[in-house]
């Protein structure tokens, strides 16, 4: 059995899928079937959380259309690595433990990924972050 397969189904036994089915519903999301097990809900309505995409369980979320999958390969690979961290974390611990995370890096950097452990272990350049938190790049123009 393919090991995506087998994140599909814990993520489905954890509830997290069934709960980003629930997210992508509520903000009014078209679904379709994506590559390994991920499910795609694009057009989602509402403006929370604010990133370009975001993933519950295996349901990766954002308020684009498809075809902007399709510009964007490395950022579906850094969602995907999230759908991964569900199954490490059992399903749902997984969102409060990434709020603490992103709380962690705000207070540390000024911004919620570059010292979030979610987010570097799925590949921060991938999904679109800056290698270099807010607060070192402010230091750095205010030394040059």
């Amino acid at each position: 059995m393919d090991a995506w397969r087998v994140k599909e189904v814990v993520n489905a036994a954890n509830g997290s899928t069934l709960l980003g089915l629930a997210v992508a519903g509520a903000g009014r999301a078209r679904i379709r079937r994506g590559p390994r097990g991920l499910v795609l809900a694009t057009g989602y309505r509402f403006d929370l959380p604010r990133a370009s995409a975001f993933t519950v369980g295996n349901v990766v979320v954002t308020k684009h259309d498809e075809d902007w999958w399709e510009r964007r390969p490395r950022l579906l690979v850094h969602e995907e690595r999230h759908s991964w961290q569900y199954v490490a974390m059992l399903g749902l611990p997984m969102l409060p433990l990434y709020g603490v995370a992103a709380a962690w890096s705000y207070l540390r950097g000024g911004d919620h990924s570059t010292h979030n452990v979610f987010e570097t272990a799925a590949g921060l350049e991938d999904g679109g972050y800056p290698l270099v938190s807010r607060r070192q790049r402010l230091r750095r123009q205010r030394t040059a």
